[in-house]
C-alpha cells in the first residue's frame, strides 16, 4: 500500500433502502411462466414425439441473491455504502439433462454471477470533505451435476411409436460440483492505522466445493419446447488470498431464481 498524504476524517451516511430485486426476479418469472397459458395452438396433447426423449438443453436467466455473510461482508457492509442486497446480481446459465429413468435425470449444469457495485466510506472523508471512493467485483461461476426427480409424470406413452408431454412437471434436486469465484475491490481506502487514504487493489480468486438443492416446474408448449421455472440454494465458502488476511472463508452461498426454454431430443 501507498499513502497518498490524504487525511480521512469522520462523517455519517444514511442507511441504504432495502434491496428489493431478488422479489423482482422471482415475480418475472412467473409472469414469464404464465406466458405459456395462451398458447392454445400449441399446448400438450396437439402433438407428440415419435419416441420418448433421451433428453434435453435448457437456457435459463434470472437473478442470483448472495447471502454475503461471513466476517469480510460484514466488514465490507460496515464500512462501506454497500449492504447484502447489492451482492445479488443477473444470471446467465445452461444445463444439459440426460435421461436417466422415466421421471429421473443426470442434470450438468454451468452458469455466471457478477456484479460491479460503487461505493464510498460511511464515515469518513478526505481532507477536501470529498467521498472515498472505492468499486466492488463479484463474479461466481458454478459448474455442477446434479440429480433431478419429477413428482409426476412428464408424459405418457401411446403404443409403441408415440410420446405425448404432460402439461405441467413439477420437479425436485439437489447437486454438487466446483465454483469459480472473484472478489475485488478496487480504488481508495482508509488505512485504520494512521488514517491515511491509501489506493490499493485487493483480489482474491480460488475454486471451491459447492453443493445446492432446487425445486421448479416445466411448462410444454409442444411436444418439442418448453418453459422451466426454478428456484435454487447454493452453499459454498471458499478460502481468500493474502489481501484479505485475517478474514474467514468467503461465502458465497446464495439464492437464485431463473426461468428459460428448454428443447427435448
Amino acid at each position: 500500500m501507498t499513502a497518498h498524504g490524504c487525511i480521512g476524517r469522520r462523517t455519517t451516511a444514511a442507511l441504504p433502502a432495502l434491496h428489493r430485486r431478488l422479489l423482482t426476479a422471482g415475480a418475472f418469472a412467473l409472469v414469464f411462466l404464465a406466458l405459456a397459458g395462451p398458447i392454445e395452438a400449441q399446448r400438450a396433447g396437439d402433438g407428440f414425439l415419435f419416441r420418448r426423449p433421451s433428453g434435453s438443453l435448457v437456457l435459463r436467466g434470472g437473478f442470483d441473491q448472495a447471502m454475503a455473510g461471513g466476517d469480510l461482508f460484514s466488514f465490507v457492509t460496515e464500512q462501506l455504502t454497500l449492504k447484502r442486497g447489492d451482492f445479488g446480481a443477473m444470471a446467465l446459465g445452461a444445463d444439459l439433462a440426460l435421461r436417466l429413468a422415466p421421471r429421473l435425470d443426470l442434470v450438468l449444469g454451468a452458469s455466471f454471477a457478477g456484479l460491479r457495485k460503487r461505493s464510498e466510506f460511511r464515515h469518513w472523508v478526505d481532507q477536501d470533505s470529498l467521498p472515498i471512493e472505492q468499486t466492488t467485483t463479484l463474479e461466481r461461476v458454478p459448474v455442477t451435476a446434479s440429480l433431478r426427480l419429477y413428482v409426476a409424470p412428464r408424459g405418457r406413452s401411446i403404443g409403441q411409436l408415440a410420446w405425448v408431454p404432460a402439461r405441467f412437471a413439477p420437479f425436485v434436486g439437489a447437486g454438487a460440483g466446483a465454483m469459480w469465484y472473484r472478489f475485488r475491490q478496487q480504488g481508495d481506502f482508509v488505512d485504520f492505522a494512521d488514517n491515511h487514504v491509501i489506493r490499493d487493489d485487493f483480489k482474491s480468486s480460488a475454486w471451491t466445493f459447492t453443493a445446492h438443492a432446487f425445486a421448479g416446474v416445466d411448462v410444454s408448449l409442444g411436444p418439442r419446447f418448453f418453459l422451466t421455472g426454478e428456484g435454487r440454494y447454493t452453499w459454498a465458502r471458499a478460502p481468500l488470498s493474502r489481501d484479505f488476511e485475517g478474514f474467514d472463508r468467503l461465502d458465497l452461498s446464495g439464492l437464485s431464481v431463473t426461468a428459460g426454454v428448454g428443447i427435448r431430443n
